[in-house]
């Protein structure tokens, strides 16, 4: 009887811990994996970077589409951008930020949070079609200024 109970005591603490590992490690930039997945995938793509007010916007996509998929998760990129302020080479860590996507279909995605992960903020989307996708975001960052930055990809 005592060992039942050590084990499920055991058990009750795995169960536990990987909840909150998994939400330690999503808030410090990663997704569960998530250098695993870059790394494994090796598609990151620079999509250029944009100053606007001040601010200077670098944009990068990432290809998780066959981990996310080995996960049960549609998502096929993970698309992040980091700030600097130009006048002192800071990266801007708080703020808020949100995404449109127009895909080749021409049509427009209802605004995407973005999420501030360690040094920048993102999200997992779905690109699904061959085409050209553009990419505005919209932030109002440590000063209070609104701000969209452009960017495009065209998926082969």
């Amino acid at each position: 009887m005592k060992t039942n109970y050590l084990l499920l005591l055991a058990l009750l603490s795995l169960a536990l811990m990987t909840p909150a590992s998994m939400a330690a490690t999503h808030e410090h930039g990663a997704t569960p994996g998530g250098h695993e997945m870059a790394m494994e995938q090796g598609q990151m793509i620079m999509l250029g970077d944009q100053v606007v007010d001040g601010v200077k916007a670098e944009a990068q996509l990432n290809d998780v589409k066959t981990a996310m998929a080995r996960m049960g998760m549609q998502e096929t990129h993970h698309l992040m951008f980091q700030f600097q302020e130009t006048g002192t080479g800071k990266t801007v860590e708080k703020g808020t930020a949100a995404l449109k996507i127009k895909g080749p279909d021409n049509v427009e995605s209802a605004p995407i949070s973005l999420m501030g992960m360690g040094g920048h903020f993102g999200a997992d989307i779905v690109l699904g079609a061959v085409g050209l996708y553009k990419f505005t975001i919209g932030t109002r960052l440590m000063d209070g200024k609104t701000r969209q930055f452009e960017f495009s990809y065209e998926l082969k």
